[in-house]
């Protein structure tokens, strides 16, 4: 069985990949739809938890910032307008997600029914880690948006590696610090008891270090996409 710590470097790999082939066959089109699946799917993996290299962490950091190598994308190929676009469709995707899972939860199941407890269990938190999420993804992706434009102004156009990591490292840091207090300290507090400060700093010292390597190894991803001939 393969360790978390590989594993973590598998899945790095098949998403920055799958980002890559999201864009090469279905350009800008491809790039929205990318994060639209990652910002649903790292708001259901966030409920997992993991021990890596010794320490306590929550899953999705690396779909969620994927999200972030997505939106340089665009910003790089396409103008800032398209990136804001980009956050955008990430924003209404997971409010539509979250209102129709509430409704479907809802629902009675029959007795046969044996899954029912499992999807309340993965999408019942959902309205509390949807808000903290909204509001970090909102603040950090309309930051990097704005530091990938602004760097690229200031570089004129050159240094892309300076530019794609000096807006996503700041931007995850917004990211990380305001769902952490959101989600632990404002909407979860028993959660907040049963780990504890150091447990929450843990999680968040480790989550953004997790979140600092997505940034650093998805370089050559923006390199291959920039230099990429996509039919849109």
């Amino acid at each position: 069985m393969l360790s978390n710590e590989i594993l973590w470097f598998v899945l790095l790999l098949v998403n920055f990949t799958g980002i890559t082939l999201a864009y090469r066959f279905f350009g800008k089109a491809g790039l929205f739809v990318w994060i639209g699946m990652a910002i649903i799917l790292a708001n259901i993996q966030v409920a997992k938890m993991i021990n890596f290299f010794g320490l306590l962490t929550a899953m999705g950091n690396i779909i969620y910032g994927s999200t972030f190598l997505a939106t340089d994308i665009l910003t790089e190929k396409y103008g800032k307008e398209h990136a804001k676009r980009g956050v955008f469709v990430g924003f209404f995707v997971l409010i539509a997600t979250t209102i129709i899972m509430q409704i479907t939860l809802a629902f009675t199941p029959a007795p046969e029914d044996t899954l029912d407890p499992a999807l309340q269990q993965i999408f019942g938190f959902m309205p509390d880690v949807t808000v903290a999420s909204l509001t970090a993804y909102l603040l950090s992706q309309l930051h990097d948006v704005w530091a990938f434009h602004m760097w690229k102004e200031k570089t004129k156009g050159r240094f892309l590696w300076l530019r794609n990591n000096a807006s996503t490292l700041v931007s995850q840091l917004i990211d990380n610090a305001t769902f952490t207090l959101l989600f632990f300290v404002v909407f979860n507090p028993q959660i907040l008891a049963d780990i504890g400060w150091s447990g929450v700093w843990e999680i968040f010292i480790t989550s953004y270090a997790m979140k600092f390597i997505v940034a650093i190894l998805d370089t050559p991803f923006i390199y291959l996409a920039v230099r990429m001939r996509v039919e849109e």
